[in-house]
């Protein structure tokens, strides 16, 4: 079977593996997936990910993050989905929990936070929020 929404499995594997108190978990690597990964390390949600081999196809091992036994993510969601996109301006990016947590943008200028859009003047589609 297919899958419709490659980025959504990933955070959904994210969200799993937090919930089981894993270390790691392991998803199927694509270029979108790697920069997301991007800016969740640059954002310290997660300690860093690594690609492997899974059979004749690529996979990223997901190094997850807890601080004194609690996940470092407390909330992952898919904004913008296959069935409805959702594109914002740099200027209306949404803030989320008061500038506590981060939106992930996808832009010309590459997959980026919320303030990193924001500094660069640059709008796009919203395609997750983390806190």
């Amino acid at each position: 079977m297919a899958l419709t929404d490659p980025l959504g499995d990933m955070l959904t594997r994210i969200r799993n593996g937090q919930q089981a108190r894993k270390d790691s978990v392991v998803s199927p690597a694509s270029n979108l997936r790697v920069r997301v990964l991007d800016v969740l390390q640059r954002e310290g949600y997660i300690r860093g990910y690594s690609e492997e081999e899974l059979g004749k196809h690529k996979g990223l091992r997901i190094e997850l993050k807890y601080f004194e036994g609690q996940p470092a993510i407390k909330h992952v969601a898919r904004v913008s989905k296959p069935g409805r996109r959702v594109y914002s301006g740099s200027k209306e990016l949404p803030v989320i929990r008061n500038g506590l947590g981060i939106t992930i943008v996808s832009t010309p200028r590459g997959v980026l936070s919320d303030a990193e859009a924001r500094d660069q003047n640059v709008g796009g589609e919203v395609l997750a929020e983390v806190f």
